[in-house]
Parts: C-alpha cells; structure tokens; sequence
C-alpha cells in the first residue's frame, strides 16, 4: 500500500511471535488488501499495513514451512483482484526499501546478479501514488485501457478513455505499443470529483487515491471524474511495439521517447525522471524528490530506482512479484487514520470563520498531530465528514496538516454531523455566508485585536513592544478602534496602561515614531487587505509608489501586478474602499504613505525603466532558508525590500526564469529546484557582498 513525507527514515517492523500471531496478520492484511485494490477504501493506513506486511516477511523468511497458501507476500497486489484481460507481459509490484542502508543491500544484491560488476547507470522517479494502468495503442490510436489487477489479468476500463488527461487519443505518430503508467487525481481533479459524486447522493471519497480507483471501476455513473495519467515505462520488445528502436533504449531515453508522443509524464515537472551515475546521486535524488513532496499537484509516497541500462535489467531478471533490477524507497507515511474528535470555530482578524479539527492525537511525518485545518464549511459539507468519523489526516513537510475525508466503511452509527455556527462564535453577531469562507458581519471590527496586533508585527509597521496585552487594554479603554490610531497616542496616554513604566513607555513611543517612516509596502501590509501579504504588498508598492495611486486604480489596473488576477483584483479594490477610513487617518498622522526610490512602470508602449546600474537589474531573486552573517536579522520582508532596492523582482518561487538564489541555512526544496534548473545559487555572505553598498545606505 503506498502513501507518503519528506526526511526519509529506517521502517519499524512488528515482530510476530508464533504461527498463530502470523495468520491473524495474513488475515489482516488480506482484509485490508482487499479494499485498497478492490474499493479503493481501506480501514487500515498505509504505515500500518507496511509494518503489517514487512513482519509477515520476516517470519516468513524465518519459517519458509509455515508460509500460508494465501499470504499477501505470493502475489501481486496481494492476488485479491483480477480480470479478465491478459496482459501480455506481467504488470509486477515493486520491492520495497525504507533507509539508505537498505538500498545500500538492494543494490549489492543487483551487483552479485550481474556478475560482480556495477550497473551501467541507475535512475530514480517518483514512486506516484494511484492506480496502475495499461494503455494500448494500435497504429497510435488508443484502443484499450486495463488496470494491473493481478499482474497476470486485468479489468478493461476503457470507459474512461475521456477522462484521462495524459493519455490522448491519437499519439504525434502512429506507433503500436502499450504504455504503463499511474492513473491519480490533482487536487483540483480530487475536488471535482467529490463534488460530482455528492451532488449525485453519493458519499464523499476520503482520499485521492480512493477516488481514483473507484472512479475507473464505476462504469454507470451519470457524471464524469476527471484524473491525471503518467507514464513510466512501456512494453519495447519488438514482439509487443512497432518500433523496434524502443528496445535500445535506456529508460531514461525512453520516458523522453514517451513524452514525445504525446503522453503524460513527469518530464518537466520538479520530480522527473532522472538518471544517476553513482549510488550517492541517487540517494541525494531521493531526499530531492522527498523535499519536494509537499508542494506538488499530485501525490507520491516515495522514489523508485531502477538500472537504466535495459541490458542490466535483460540480465538481472524479474522474480514471481517484483523485477531485480527496480525498487521503491518508502517515505515515511504523511497519510494517517485517527478520529475526528471535535471541530472548533476561529475568527481572524478580517472577520473570517475558519473551522478547525481536534483529533485523538496521531503521528504524521514525525510529528504529532492533534489539530488539522477543515479550510471553509463548504469543505465540510463536500467531504461529508461527521464527529466520531475515522479520518485520513494529511501532511508533508511543513504543509499545515489537513483532514482529507472520513472512512465511512469504519462508521459505527455513533457519529454525529458537524454543528455550524449560527452567528459568530467572537461576537454573536450575523454571519455572511454568500462566500464558501463565511464572515461575520463587522468584519474587522469582530477581529479587531488581531487586526491591530497583525499590523504591529515585525513584517509590517515593526512596533517593538506592543503586545497583545497592551493593544487588548488600549482596545477595552476606547484608546484606538484601529492601528492607525496608534499614531496618535502620546506617551502620558501609555503611561496610563497598567504595567507600564516610562522606560516602557519612551521605548513605544520611539518605536511608532519609527513605524510611521516605514516604507508603503509596510503600511500597506499592515491594512490587510484580504488576498494580499508581504510579498504582494510590495509588488503593489513598487508598481504604484503611493497609496494615492493604489486607492485610485481600478481593478483592471491592479491586474497588471504580477500576480493579481481577475478574480483577487475586485476584491483588493472593494477591501481598500472599505479600508479609505484607516488611510485617511493615517495620512492625517503623518504616516508615510510612498515608496522610497519608486520608478514608475514602463506603459506598454514604453521602454521599461533603466536599472541597469543596480547590482540585481533585470533579475528575478528566490531567498530560502535561515539569513547568516550582516544578514542574520534580515525577516523576509526586509530581504524582498532589499532585492527590490537593487533593481531585482523578489518571488516566492523557483522556475526556469529565475535568475538567482539565496540559500541560507536549512534551505530546502526551493534549493532543489534551482539546482535542477540550474540557477545560480550564492549564500547570504555573498548576497551581502554584492550588495554591499546598498547595505551601508540602510
């Protein structure tokens, strides 16, 4: 069973004492077996059912006589499902492997069965985490589709031929042969499909990986489910294709050969197939693709490394289950089981009420999981999830961990649906519910201390010292409605707060006399203004200069900051509208309200700005992980400023455009990235040294 996390670790194994302790896990892990291949829905997860299987081998490999007729070890998937299709050549499972030091022993394996000697080259993918899938092509047009099943026969869905982004009808020449890949779900394929299947009386999928497999298998349905095909390897024997050049080629070549012809792979993206010559480049590889996990599209729960060379897997061979010459590097699972306790209704300083999920504590990734996001009471609603529910909790990475649907297969009747507020939980006052994100009526007078609390914080006016104790009494006392208040409080007006003395005192009022020369990006970061955040208030800042300029556009206008669509530009416009009040308050208190060293954008008709004699003109600039040296105390937002000041574009992402990196300490995933793209990479030391006469103005 497959699923996923990013720091790979060594597996445990549940040591199984007697017989009777190995055919009650034979049991289990036939049970559970059975729906993950058949329904797609299991009650078991995937680490269990991993820790499940891995002891079963060993007493296994302790007690070759006691090994039961119809223990999971003996067949793919488990041999609980089938066909009627043959496939011409077996679709086998793959081995798997949990730590370096198991690949290490994997690999020496493969080595005494080509004769002592190396492996040509190796290369590594993403083990992808759906349903595998036959497509056969004749004369390039696509003709049949047949799952895995149990590696000898297959189901025929050729139904969804329609359905299969990936996987086009007609390839770009009219090739016969059959192509093997993985059919899964994006998120926005995830939701869809969820939506459809609810709208139609039908119970919410718990996870991608479900849905995906129950959606090939339904043939009835009166909705269609879009989902995503990938291709990672095809049948290149002359006797099954009618290009006999296929045979020839290294896999790596050949998933090029592939993406060719038109069919979905995972060239392009972060996480595609790449060779490597060295066992070293390939365990760098997987911690690569492990890293990188948590911001992709779709879902994998591992790396799979074969030989790349087809006359090392000619010779190394394939077993009853699994081929020598390929394996899979297990990730620790970031997909659990645990009970959906409790949901609770928080209010943010905009006046959104946003649900959350307390869970009987679960470890995810490492981490212990108590709470989870539910995102909106739409969410909810479309994943059909009850209190009492078993639940599928996600995450990777840093990914906030999230609830993503209910086994219902485990309701006992015990569960109760979810209560949605009535007004808000904050104030009591009414709820607009016109959005899938309901808020309350006042908005941010609801949210009014974590509004001002919010525009205080150091990536926005910075004011060192007021805490959320201060600003609640300045709050209770009618002292400020707002931040922009802050700017008219005198010091005897502090001194009044409990708790404050006049070297407490002195030291705010210097701190917003500072805050009131802050730059307009900070300012209006501090507004919040609904769809923005510190990147893209200083993308707004830039473009326009002054807050003047900023309330005079027009959501066409907005449009044409990088990064502000059609949808999020009415509402920055609508958001300032209501906002006008705060501003002319802050303009009467003398807060700064223009960007320093503002150049206005090139029309469309004009040559854009000269920058050419900035140390970063022209280039697109990514900052990751923790600052060190003269840059140590640099937040994110000061970083951004100082890459704008020097005539770059600071982004949030790496991609082919980008022209430079800053990799600090810990830097991760986005470091990957560019040295896949191969960016330029340098460390803040270097960034402060290229940069050094800007930061002697600061």
């Amino acid at each position: 069973m497959d699923h996923m996390t990013t720091t790979p670790t060594p597996a445990r194994t549940d040591v199984l004492a007697d017989e009777a302790a190995y055919l009650t896990a034979v049991a289990q892990a036939r049970t559970a077996a059975d729906a993950y291949y058949g329904t797609g829905e299991s009650g078991m997860d995937d680490d269990m059912y991993d820790r499940l299987l891995r002891g079963i081998t060993a007493f296994e490999v302790e007690h070759p006589d006691l090994v039961a007729a119809d223990s999971p070890t003996r067949e793919v998937a488990a041999g609980v499902t089938g066909g009627d299709v043959d496939h011409a050549v077996r679709m086998l499972s793959l081995g798997n492997v949990f730590s370096a030091e198991d690949l290490t022993e994997w690999a020496a394996s493969l080595q005494r069965r080509l004769g002592g000697r190396e492996v040509n080259g190796w290369v590594v993918e993403p083990k992808l985490d759906g349903v595998a899938l036959a497509a056969r092509y004749r004369d390039g047009e696509l003709v049949q589709l047949v799952t895995r099943g149990d590696g000898s026969t297959g189901e025929d869905v050729s139904h969804v031929i329609d359905d299969l982004a990936g996987l086009p009808k007609r390839l770009a020449e009219p090739v016969t042969v059959e192509v093997r890949g993985e059919v899964l779900m994006t998120e926005d394929q995830f939701a869809a499909a969820n939506e459809a299947r609810i709208a139609h009386g039908g119970a919410p999928f718990a996870n991608r990986r479900n849905s995906s497999s129950g959606s090939l298998r339904a043939k009835d349905r009166p909705y269609r489910v879009a989902q995503t095909f990938l291709a990672y390897d095809a049948l290149t024997d002359p006797a099954h294709t009618s290009d006999p050049g296929l045979a020839a080629l290294t896999h790596t070549a050949l998933i090029a050969r592939l993406a060719g012809l038109g069919l979905g792979t995972t060239l392009g993206t972060p996480v595609a197939t790449l060779a490597c010559a060295t066992l070293d480049e390939v365990l760098a590889r997987i911690e690569a693709i492990g890293v990188l996990r948590p911001e992709l599209d779709y879902e994998l729960d591992g790396a799979v490394i074969k030989a790349d060379d087809p006359a090392d897997r000619a010779e190394a061979g394939t077993g009853s289950r699994t081929p020598h010459w390929a394996t899979a590097y297990k990730f620790p699972a970031a997909q659990k089981i645990t009970r959906l306790l409790d949901v609770t209704w928080n209010v943010g300083r905009t006046g959104i009420i946003a649900p959350r999920a307390i869970l009987d504590p679960v470890e995810v990734g490492g981490t212990t999981i108590t709470y989870a996001t539910l995102h909106n009471p739409a969410d909810i609603t479309r994943r059909g999830l009850m209190l009492g529910d078993s639940v599928i909790v996600y995450r990777a990475g840093e990914v906030i961990p999230r609830v993503e649907g209910a086994v219902t297969t485990l309701r006992t009747g015990a569960e109760l649906p979810i209560a949605f507020p009535e007004a808000c939980p904050r104030c009591g006052a009414d709820i607009d519910r016109s959005q899938e994100r309901w808020r309350c009526v006042r908005g941010r007078d609801c949210g009014r201390v974590e509004a001002i609390r919010y525009a205080v914080a150091r990536d926005c006016l910075d004011i060192e010292g007021l805490g959320e104790r201060l600003v609640v009494q300045l709050v209770e006392r009618g002292m400020i409605e707002d931040f922009a208040d802050l700017f008219t409080l005198t010091r005897d007006q502090f001194l009044s707060l409990e708790r404050m003395g006049d070297k407490s005192a002195d030291n705010l009022v210097a701190a917003i006399e500072h805050a009131r020369r802050q730059p307009l990006n900070r300012v209006f970061c501090a507004l919040g203004v609904l769809g923005t955040g510190r990147s893209m208030s200083l993308r707004i800042a830039a473009y326009f200069g002054s807050m003047a300029a900023i309330q005079a556009a027009d959501a066409v206008a907005l449009e044409r900051v990088d990064g502000i669509g059609g949808e999020k530009a009415p509402v920055i416009v609508a958001e300032l509208a209501e906002l006008a009040p705060v501003v002319a308050k802050l303009a009467a208190a003398g807060v700064n309200l223009d960007q320093p060293g503002w150049t206005p954008p090139a029309e469309d008709d004009e040559e854009p700005a000269d920058t050419s004699g900035l140390p970063l003109a022209g280039l697109s600039v990514v900052v990751t992980g923790a600052m060190t040296g003269v840059l140590a105390d640099y937040s994110r937002t000061q970083m951004n400023e100082l890459i704008t000041r020097a005539g770059g574009k600071a982004t949030s992402s790496v991609s082919k455009r980008t022209g430079l990196v800053v990799a600090g300490e810990k830097a991760g995933s986005k470091l990957a990235k560019a040295e896949e793209h191969g960016v330029e990479v340098i460390d803040p030391e270097q960034f402060a040294e290229r940069l050094a006469d800007l930061l002697k103005e600061a």
